[in-house]
């Protein structure tokens, strides 16, 4: 599949061989899309031991390269205030000019209101809200200089101009967020997570209108329940009868619709917030 050839991607959050980050990643790559994707072990390991493991993204980089295409990786926290810019710069040196951004990586520490404190709001916000927002904006910072720069410095810039010869004009950019079906009814139990996600949907709204005069798309998927080793058996016997297609949603459910956001065929979408939870 060519949908994504010679476009470039950073997707966050990719540390496990069965979440939502690897299976993003492998259905990119399948379309052609060069990746970078980013880990992040010393939360893993507390928030999932029995599927972190410190070798894997070396592994999974290889995984990706046999679909021919670029890959690389990068330990990153991105509750660290200068994680985009460092990010931005790695991936752009390793694999070339990133279009197409996934955030993917989360913050979440179940937390009912006698367990919420000052420290467990702070750090879902750095990572869920100020983390997201500033590679969101940092990235279409980068775009708008890249357009700018391939049609000859005018600022009222159209995708698809050619620039000055030796500069490859960039066409497009899609931005799409993860976000948790908050929306859909109250989420007890998990009230930092389910806020700071709450602002991430507000967020992806108000971004599209900003973005859409550069050919920028910005949306969000709410993938629903999703089977990504997180579920006991006892988790799963009361979360099916709830979906009527007969099944769990799976990583690769929203790996697929994510695959064609970033594609040209998605670029008349922007500014959604997109339920794709088989009916739940």
């Amino acid at each position: 599949m060519t949908k994504l050839h010679e476009k470039t991607a950073i997707v966050t959050g990719a540390s496990r061989p069965g979440g939502i980050g690897a299976a993003v990643c492998r259905a990119l790559a399948h379309e052609g899309a060069n990746l970078f994707f980013t880990h992040l072990y010393d939360y893993d390991k507390n928030e999932n031991p029995g599927d972190a493991d410190e070798n894997w993204p070396d592994l999974f980089a290889e995984e990706l390269r046999a679909y021919g295409i670029k890959a690389a990786h990068m330990e990153l926290d991105l509750s660290d205030p200068a994680s985009p810019a460092r990010l931005l710069e790695a991936a752009r040196s390793a694999v070339g000019l990133p279009t197409i951004l996934v955030n993917n990586a989360t913050y979440s520490v179940s937390s009912d209101f006698r367990q919420l404190n000052a420290s467990l709001i702070d750090a879902h916000c750095a990572v869920n809200i100020r983390g997201t927002f500033m590679l969101s904006a940092e990235f279409a910072r980068m775009l708008e200089v890249e357009q700018a720069a391939s049609a000859g410095g005018t600022q009222a810039v159209y995708a698809g101009i050619a620039g000055p010869a030796g500069h490859q004009a960039v066409r497009c950019g899609r931005i799409i967020n993860l976000t948790s079906g908050q929306g859909k009814g109250p989420m007890p139990g998990n009230l930092a997570y389910a806020a700071t996600k709450g602002a991430v949907s507000t967020f992806t709204e108000c971004l599209a209108a900003e973005l859409a005069p550069f050919h920028i798309t910005v949306n969000a998927v709410d993938p629903g329940p999703t089977d990504s080793g997180w579920m006991s058996e006892e988790v799963k016997s009361a979360l099916l009868p709830r979906f009527p297609m007969g099944r769990i949603g799976l990583p690769e459910d929203a790996a697929r619709l994510i695959a064609f956001l970033a594609s040209d065929d998605s670029q008349w979408i922007t500014g959604q917030i997109i339920h794709s939870r088989g009916g739940f």
